[in-house]
């Protein structure tokens, strides 16, 4: 909270606006539920912090006096009311960048004298360097999903046979068995749905010989109630591997590795996307990675910063992201692989450990 407020007073923003979304749990360990009903913590630059929350979910807040106070509503209140209150006469405000339009018109028609800036300039630059508390937390999170990855390898998952919603839902089933409070996604894509990078898992029956992307990850709750995601992808084949996939990989696997290596602190973060793109492209598959080498990773599975072209920015200290370069054949198959990396002064930093290979499986 200091933080926050020494933000704020760098950006003259004399209230910080925040409800649904990543910006509130990571302040004051609450998460607000998408109800109609309005949850908005108000924090102004000087004096106490309030949480205006519904009545009803008041006993789902863990409160922790001195950091803020909590305000509730009954069902026949006007929580807009209540916030405009306790803005009173402030004229620059920051709202939550996830917050509901109808709030924020709302808000806008009753404090008309106020300039609204995005809370992402005050909480953005703090949430992006995450603490030796977030990256334990990151780092418990990446171990669960690696113990679920070791299982895949280790053919604990049955594959040939079941639909792709099927194996989804079981490794949902497991990542929560190894401490997730709950599941962000599983993708998993059989065969031609592989070159899709975002594929839904649905109805089609994972057949012999055939390679099958995994992509899952959730998010793992810290003793202060505040969730911390995992994100991995990783790779098996249904028997063996034909020679041009395994070609394939072997140009992946290079990128990803080099990607890796390249995340130095310092290096602009399109460094790291070019030092993955550069050899797939050498390997004659450019035009098969379409899309970025990774992104951010904290209280939600995507958030700054971005490895991608154009970002110049530079990786400092703290920075954790995503390292997954794909290549995708359309109609054919794809594949993916995936780390989740700190920025430290003394290198790159794996928080995912699980085999990097394309994995053989039989069942």
């Amino acid at each position: 909270m200091a933080l926050v407020r020494a933000a704020m007073v760098d950006r003259g923003v004399e209230v910080l606006l925040l409800s649904v979304g990543a910006d509130l749990p990571w302040l004051i360990g609450y998460e607000a539920m998408p109800l109609e009903r309005l949850t908005m913590l108000v924090v102004p630059v000087d004096g106490e912090a309030t949480l205006v929350v519904p009545d009803l979910e008041v006993p789902r807040v863990c409160h922790w006096p001195g950091l803020f106070a909590i305000e509730p509503w009954g069902e026949v209140d006007d929580p807009i009311a209540r916030v405009v209150g306790l803005v009173g006469r402030a004229k620059t405000l920051a709202i939550g960048d996830r917050t509901w339009a109808r709030f924020l018109v709302d808000l806008q028609d009753q404090i008309p004298q106020a300039r609204f800036t995005r809370a992402t300039e005050v909480t953005g630059a703090l949430r992006e360097v995450k603490d030796h508390h977030e990256i334990e937390r990151l780092r418990v999170a990446a171990s669960a999903a690696d113990r679920v990855a070791a299982q895949l390898h280790a053919g604990e998952i049955a594959l040939i046979g079941r639909t792709e919603a099927s194996v989804s839902a079981e490794i949902g089933r497991r990542l929560v068995a190894e401490g997730h409070h709950r599941v962000n996604f599983a993708i998993v894509a059989s065969g031609p749905n592989a070159a899709s990078p975002h594929h839904d898992a649905g109805s089609r029956v994972i057949e012999r010989g055939e390679i099958v992307l995994c992509d899952f990850g959730g998010t793992f709750l810290d003793a202060f109630g505040v969730g911390y995601c995992s994100d991995i992808t990783r790779c098996v084949h249904t028997g063996p591997i034909p020679s041009e996939l395994t070609d394939l990989y072997a140009v992946l696997h290079g990128a990803q590795a080099a990607a890796v290596s390249a995340a130095e602190v310092g290096a602009p973060c399109e460094s790291v996307d070019a030092a993955a793109r550069s050899i797939i492209t050498a390997g004659g598959y450019g035009e098969q990675f379409v899309h970025r080498t990774g992104h951010g990773i904290g209280v939600e599975a995507h958030e700054d910063p971005y490895l991608v072209a154009g970002n110049g920015a530079p990786l400092i200290p703290g920075n954790v992201f995503s390292v997954e370069p794909g290549i995708y054949v359309a109609g054919r198959w794809g594949a993916r692989l995936e780390d989740i990396v700190v920025a430290t002064e003394t290198g790159p930093d794996s928080l995912n450990q699980a085999d990097h290979a394309l994995v053989v499986v039989e069942s």
